[in-house]
């Protein structure tokens, strides 16, 4: 059927609606569609409800003991339910999606609507009885508009498949991230953006299964967003459901499923070089990277009406010539991804519901990474496979009480590795250098000539131009020159992430006392583990000393060649190497969370307790140590365990419905956030993950090592509290119609007990050079953090460093927000504005120069040392300051069978400081402000996307359609991430910038 014939049918139907609404013989009067939002997302809560009451004011008309039954073509059964004696119902454990509601009374009598059940989200449906039943059986359709929300207390956005698929949203799971209302648009590639909080302490679900990197919070995997069927996005307010620690926003996605209709799609995407514009700048650099998606899906059922299926594959591609390097032509720079997914849904009875999903990608680079000096054989790839699985499932005890569980694991294995492997060179101390193949054992970095300065401190000139007529690269007067890398490259890095989760959760509907009670319970379980490995290609890094004198090595004979290893390379004389570094941490989480309706208000009383236990590597309790330790290489040991008593989280919130539709929230909220690097970055076992330096004479043969510089196992401040945020909010709705809804609410979150390592005696280094004065009285009254730190070294070694909850550190933001939502029947639109105001002291988001990083939480270089302390001008606008964020999203559905959607955003710069380590003695600047935080901001920013679909009906059932997607059409290439070291030629300029506008363009062809 074409889309002008179902929009006039549709146009027929509402008119056939408005005429028996008014007829005497009709039985419902209104039907109030709002989608109450009545739980905060939960990562493992993948579904939806209906709630709501039958109503009538005529006499003997019973309310109680009505029927009512939830169809839909993405549940294999019904479900059903019957009316209390008040009238109430609950339909709950729905999968998202588009219902048809029926409501049969005792008479037989049936009345029908539709509505959409949103992911995380409770529909209302309320129904009134005006007239007296007839007595023949009559069936009345109410084709309803779309469900928009009504108020609570948590700030709660979901999207529907639907919008989801006709707005400009991307295909990876951060694009999704684009289209939050009132959450600033960020490019970073790996840190989430701010919404009121560190980005690393954001949470990312996919069909409830937690992706966030394990430890460091960020969202490293990218699963495609083609299997998006709902997204809900929690900003705040949330309640004692879902497990919800998140000091930033929560973010969760349901998969498609498959139906009792076979379906099948595929898709072609392409974004060529020549549909994107130049880069602003000097040269307007060409873009150079054509970009490919291929998908596939297919779904159905396996049994009717009990068991469906869902599978997809995906593969996007992506190419880009490299240019030439000194030494000649380079491979292309090339990355494939291949990406599966399958999901069964099985509904064995009408009570029982199951889903069991897994998806598996794998992503491989090569010519990531080549120097313009370097030979080709010494590029760079990268290797990473993903796997996300989960199992779920619902049982249906009554019509009041539902018992639930998901049973979940995330793996993410990557490699950054050599495209050229060396394993047949293994590297041993003692062994000699074979200089016959330099460019076959490592990394050779060819020397230069040196001038007589460094031939009169020992430089071998001779050796030097025998490498160079060797292994170097022909200059623009064909002669051979230094300076250049061959071989292969030097590191292999492995980083394997697990997390597994468990919960179980119960759900109890009951009246106490004239109340009605929505009680919550559940148990969750995660234990996230992360393996790291870093290993030499062979003898790793290769260098030509040339007879130089070096600080670290003292000898008779002069050192010709050194190679820098690392240690997990090395054999000892067994043959054996040193082991990964296993880091691990679990979390227990308990939550009870009770919602009371009484009259006109709802409340929300609930508390969520969690414990925390970190465990390192490489220690070994001993009672009868001063620290509590000793020495066990490999074994793993309990670092530091924070306990319930330490975390007990308040959920509370009151909504007053002062009529059918409209609300004034008030909300309080405590997070005690679990993301923390400190199991690895803390452990004992890191002293094993230090490089060696390796020396040669002028023959290769072994002169002897030393270690590198490198970092160590820390001890913690006993009695620390716990990071934690708290939050208030104060808003209200107002449902202009029932397709616009309007909302806004004021938010202020606060946020201390920030742990960092820092010197133990950092309190007392007093007043030294610095802008800012040097350690507060206050602050050096209060002494070492542990007082008998060096006894425990003593024993076992360690950092002169510890993990301390940094004095005084506190965050704050404060947050204004209005919102409108509205959805017609063929059109959507929703507009939200936020004024906000991020300060404090403590900015985790930009603790280096490169902050788009997997960086630790815990053991950053704040607080490493004076000019890096939160009292060396720490205190300011922090990372994430936007003042104002407008953003608009929609679309629309033409009569002529196309799709018209739009994204657009307006920001205010982000802000910085200028860093600069003179100003206190050093001559690293990093994270060293010269000035207070926040002092600069970069220029706005504001973009537009938009697309066009044209469907085109080639039968009955075969759908083609031709898209066209524009981002950034007006091609405002903004700045962003300014350098902010003073010492840099390039201070104050921005090292980023907006992506230009490109063009993607899809054929989709399906049934």
């Amino acid at each position: 059927m074409s889309t002008q014939h179902k929009s006039f049918l549709k146009r027929r139907i509402h008119q056939a609606i408005r005429r028996a609404w008014n007829a005497p013989a009709v039985s419902i009067t209104a039907v109030m569609l709002t989608g109450a939002l009545m739980s905060s997302p939960a990562l493992a809560q993948q579904s939806g409800s209906i709630k709501g009451k039958v109503s009538t004011e005529i006499a003997g008309v019973t309310i109680a003991g009505v029927t009512v039954t939830a169809s839909s073509n993405v549940m294999p059964k019904p479900r059903t339910v019957t009316t209390k004696a008040d009238g109430s119902y609950n339909l709950s454990a729905l999968l998202p999606g588009k219902y048809t509601l029926t409501f049969t009374s005792a008479d037989g009598t049936v009345r029908q609507t539709d509505v959409e059940v949103l992911l995380n989200q409770s529909s209302s449906i309320n129904v009134a009885f005006e007239a007296p039943p007839i007595s023949d059986v009559e069936v009345i359709y109410i084709t309803s508009s779309k469900v928009i929300r009504d108020g609570d207390s948590s700030l709660t956005n979901s999207l529907s498949q639907e919008t989801v698929s006709k707005i400009p949203s991307g295909q990876s799971y951060r694009d999704l991230l684009a289209i939050i209302p009132g959450v600033q648009y960020s490019e970073n590639g790996v840190l989430g953006p701010s919404a009121g909080g560190s980005g690393r302490d954001n949470k990312y679900g996919f069909d409830g299964v937690d992706i966030s990197l394990p430890m460091f919070g960020n969202l490293s995997s990218e699963p495609s967003t083609h299997d998006v069927a709902y997204v809900t996005i929690d900003r705040g307010g949330a309640k004692a459901i879902g497990f919800n620690r998140s000091g930033g926003l929560s973010i969760n996605t349901t998969s498609k499923s498959g139906t009792n209709d076979f379906h099948a799609n595929v898709e072609y995407r392409t974004q060529p070089k020549s549909l994107y514009a130049d880069k602003d700048g000097t040269d307007n650099t060409k873009y150079d990277t054509n970009k490919t998606w291929i998908t596939t899906s297919i779904s159905g059922p396996l049994i009717e009406d009990e068991l469906f299926f869902y599978g997809s594959y995906f593969r996007p591609e992506t190419k880009r010539t490299n240019k030439e390097t000194a030494y000649g032509s380079v491979k292309d720079n090339d990355s494939k991804r291949d990406e599966f997914f399958g999901k069964l849904t099985w509904a064995p009875t009408d009570d029982l519901l199951f889903n069991l999903s897994a998806r598996n990608s794998d992503k491989e680079k090569v010519g990531d990474s080549v120097g313009a000096l370097d030979q080709d054989s010494t590029s760079e790839g990268s290797y990473s496979k993903i796997g996300i699985y989960a199992f779920e499932g619902t049982y249906l005890v009554n019509d009041d009480t539902e018992l639930s569980f998901q049973y979940s694991k995330y793996e993410d294995k990557g490699s950054t590795r050599a495209d050229t492997l060396l394993p047949d060179v293994i590297p041993r101390i003692g062994d000699s250098l074979d200089l016959t193949k330099l460019d076959q054992l490592g990394l050779f970095r060819v020397p230069t000539i040196q001038d007589d300065d460094a031939v009169a401190l020992g430089y071998d000139n001779d050796a030097a131009q025998v490498l160079i007529d060797n292994y170097g690269f022909l200059n623009d007067d064909n002669v051979r020159a230094g300076g250049g890398s061959i071989g292969a490259d030097n590191t292999i890095d492995s980083v394997e992430y697990y997390r597994d989760s468990f919960e179980i959760k119960l759900d109890h509907d009951t009246e106490i006392a004239g109340m009605e009670h929505s009680i919550h319970a559940g148990f969750q379980w995660k234990e996230n583990k992360e393996v790291l490995a870093r290993f030499s290609n062979g003898w790793g890094s290769i260098s030509f000393i040339g007879g130089s004198p070096t600080d670290d090595f003292d000898g008779e004979t002069p050192v010709y060649y050194s190679a820098s290893v690392e240690q997990m390379s090395l054999r000892d004389s067994s043959g054996e190497a040193v082991p990964a570094i296993t880091s691990i941490s679990e979390n227990y989480n308990f939550e009870i969370n009770d919602t009371i309706t009484h009259g006109d208000f709802t409340y929300n009383v609930g508390v969520l307790i969690s414990k925390d236990i970190l465990y390192g590597q490489g220690l070994k309790e001993n009672s009868n140590n001063v620290s509590g330790y000793e020495l066990a290489p490999g074994h793993k040991y309990k670092m530091y365990e924070v306990d319930f008593a330490d975390m007990i989280q308040p959920r509370l919130g009151i909504i007053w419905a002062y009529n059918d539709e409209d609300t004034v929230f008030a909300n309080y909220s405590s997070y005690n956030p679990d993301v923390s690097s400190l199991a690895r970055a803390a452990s004992w076992a890191r002293n094993t993950r230090r490089s060696k330096n390796v020396y040669f004479d002028e023959n290769g043969a072994y002169l002897g090592d030393t270690d590198a510089a490198g970092s160590s196992g820390k001890f913690f401040q006993p009695n620390m509290k716990p990071r934690r945020t708290d939050e208030i909010t104060i808003g209200a709705t107002k449902a202009i119609s029932n397709e616009l809804l309007l909302r806004t609410h004021v938010r202020q979150r606060t946020a201390k007990h920030a742990w960092e390592d820092t010197p133990n005696n950092a309190r007392l280094a007093g007043d030294y050079t610095s802008p800012f004065g040097g350690v507060p009285a206050h602050i050096a009254d209060k002494g070492l953090y542990i007082e008998n730190l060096q006894a425990y070294r003593d024993e076992v070694g360690g950092s002169s460093y510890v993990v301390a909850d940094l004095d005084g550190a506190e965050n704050k933001y404060y947050e204004f927000s209005v919102e409108g939502e509205y959805a017609g029947d063929n059109s959507y639109l929703n507009v939200s504005y936020v004024w906000s105001h991020y300060y404090g002291n403590y900015d985790q988001d930009i603790t280096s120069a490169s902050s788009d990083a997997n960086l630790f939480v815990g053991s950053s270089n704040l607080g490493d040392g004076n000019g890096r302390q939160l009292w060396d001008g720490k205190y300011g606008k922090l990372n994430g300051d936007r003042p104002h964020i407008l953003k608009a999203m929609g679309y629309y559905t033409t009569d002529w069978n196309a799709d018209i959607g739009f994204n657009f955003v307006y920001q205010s710069g982000d802000v910085w400081e200028a860093w600069d380590g003179t100003a206190y003695g050093f001559g690293s600047s990093t994270i060293r402000y010269s000035e207070p935080a926040g002092s600069r901001r970069e220029p706005s920013h504001w973009q537009l996307d938009a697309n066009y679909t044209q469907n085109f009906d080639i039968t009955d059932d075969l759908v083609m359609k031709f898209t066209a997607e524009v981002y950034n059409i007006f091609d405002k290439q903004t700045g962003y991430n300014y350098d902010p070291y003073v010492s840099n030629d390039t201070f104050g300029e921005a090292k980023n910038s907006i992506t230009p506008r490109r063009v993607q363009l899809t054929v989709n062809i399906g049934f």
